[in-house]
């Protein structure tokens, strides 16, 4: 069933006829819908509050905690959709993977998975493995009425990376280092979470997921032909896997100019494009079909008023004649934001394009 279609009971009809559902089904929209990676973050003091003295990981398991991080940002901002407040590790950890996310360096696994043995150790989730996203989900539904709640996973090849590096990685040396020296098992790594990856986005969906994320930080590593042999059937395992549920799937990735026809191909729904390229071209690359998320430089809102609006503008223009567009950042808010010039941008990008 295609992620443009209603199934009765599948999707909640308070937030069917939201903007951003529609934008991502490609239809016509009050206005432009906006919503930013990483909108519940560092940037918010509130959050900052709420966090103080507990570990990333433990805050992503506390439901009442989850709940109120995800809603803060729907209350300062006005955005059109909450994202739910999490870590793409954290499938891993509640499987039993061994890592820990450190301050200032991020996900960091103990014991790297690098031969064919290691594999046991990415066993099957299920859903009593992540209870807690089930109990959260159900809090914010209830919470957020008619707006709507963005699920999200961590794509394989990002996953594969952190688990293979062993945590953050310049060069992923190592992961293309398997990659390219025994594919068999690179296949097998990548199809094992690409199963992990479509039980967790699963969970979120039969939870009340309006829509769905799939991060694919760091695959703009790789170079097109890479891609499509070797990423892309794990990729397109995962929207497969959830494309029942017809809720709309959303890709994104950090430097995937080159990348964003084939991200397209392997299943999704929207695209999500980065800064580095205009949204006419991205569409032009991408080709029908789809919507398109995005995309000014999260850099830009640390200048003036009158800067964020130009080019605010310049990207709204060249979204003019895409079939749908949600306004986002290229990539997640920084940690020094400043939340008002957040709350600014949605109502300029509401105003704006008020039909």
């Amino acid at each position: 069933m295609s992620a443009n279609q209603s199934p009765a009971g599948k999707q909640p009809t308070a937030t069917y006829d939201s903007a951003f559902l529609r934008a991502c089904r490609r239809e016509p929209v009050p206005h432009t819908p906006v919503w930013f990676m990483r909108q519940a973050g560092r940037s918010l003091p509130e959050y900052l509050k709420v966090r103080e003295g507990i570990p990333m990981l433990e805050s992503c398991m506390r439901p009442e905690l989850v709940a109120e991080i995800t809603l803060q940002p729907v209350r300062r901002h006005g955005v059109d959709a909450a994202i739910y407040f999490s870590d793409i590790v954290v499938p891993l950890k509640a499987i039993g993977i061994d890592l820990d996310i450190k301050p200032g360096v991020g996900p960091v696994i103990e014991k790297p998975i690098r031969t064919r043995a290691d594999l046991a150790r990415l066993r099957d989730l299920t859903p009593e493995d992540v209870s807690y996203v089930t109990e959260a989900f159900g809090l914010l539904t209830r919470e957020l009425g008619a707006t709507p709640l963005i699920g999200f996973a961590g794509a394989p090849f990002t996953l594969a990376s952190y688990l293979v590096e062993g945590g953050p990685s310049r060069n992923h040396e190592h992961t293309k280092a398997l990659m390219y020296g025994d594919p068999e098992l690179w296949a097998d790594l990548l199809d094992r979470l690409a199963d992990i990856t479509a039980a967790f986005l699963t969970v979120q969906i039969e939870a009340g997921a309006s829509a769905v994320q799939l991060f694919d930080s760091w695959v703009g590593a790789l170079s097109p032909a890479d891609y499509r042999r070797s990423v892309m059937p794990a990729s397109r395992k995962v929207f497969e896997t959830v494309a029942g549920y017809g809720v709309p799937r959303i890709h994104f990735g950090v430097g995937t100019g080159e990348l964003l026809g084939l991200m397209g191909e392997a299943g999704a729904d929207v695209v999500g494009v980065d800064w580095r390229v205009p949204l006419d071209e991205a569409a032009r690359r991408v080709g029908p079909g789809k919507a398109l998320q995005g995309n000014l430089d999260p850099a830009v809102l640390f200048s003036t008023r009158e800067a964020v609006e130009t080019k605010t503008r310049e990207i709204l223009d060249a979204a003019a004649d895409l079939e749908g567009h949600v306004f986002n950042l290229g990539h997640g808010v920084l940690p020094t934001t400043d939340p008002d010039a957040l709350t600014r941008l949605v109502e300029y990008v509401h105003t704006r394009t008020a039909r």
